[in-house]
């Protein structure tokens, strides 16, 4: 099983779907797949029998979607890649472009690009969505962020 995310931002992220698409059609995506779209349009990918599609899922619910998922696709946020690094779960970032209309600006991709030193990849291609699939990179074995989360350190002052 693959699980996709694409955040719940108030943008689209019609490139994501395309690909998907294109991957399903061509045989690379045949594994059930689960997509929390968010706002974006995913009729392109409403007939494909092994896709279920959901505008939010609840951080529980993706808890298990995560543990069952061979792979996952992520928006590049930095709240999602904590939590994926966290849970050692094989997973993969794509992140939104200004340029696509995807995001306010390139923040995702500054931020994917940053922590590509430590170990997690980033797709920008359909070519490497597609390797991303064919070989899901393995779990990062140690973790990606040190410091605690902002809410715990403010917990821990104001307490």
């Amino acid at each position: 099983m693959i699980t996709i995310t694409f955040g719940t931002i108030p943008y689209h992220f019609d490139r994501a779907v395309n690909w998907i698409s294109i991957l399903v059609e061509k045989g690379v995506i045949s594994e059930p797949l689960v997509v929390q779209y968010g706002i974006t349009d995913t009729s392109l990918l409403q007939n494909y029998p092994q896709i279920s599609l959901y505008s939010i899922v609840s951080s529980r619910e993706m808890e298990k979607l995560v543990e069952k998922s061979r792979l996952v696709i992520s928006h590049a946020g930095q709240g999602s890649t904590r939590f994926l690094s966290e849970k050692k779960s094989s997973f993969v970032l794509m992140p939104r472009l200004a340029t696509y209309g995807e995001h306010i600006d390139d923040h995702q991709l500054l931020f994917a690009q940053s922590v590509e030193p430590l170990g997690v990849k980033h797709c920008l291609s359909l070519e490497s969505l597609e390797e991303a699939i064919v070989n899901p990179p393995l779990p990062l074995t140690k973790p990606l962020f040190n410091e605690p989360k902002l809410s715990d350190y403010l917990s821990g002052i104001y307490s």
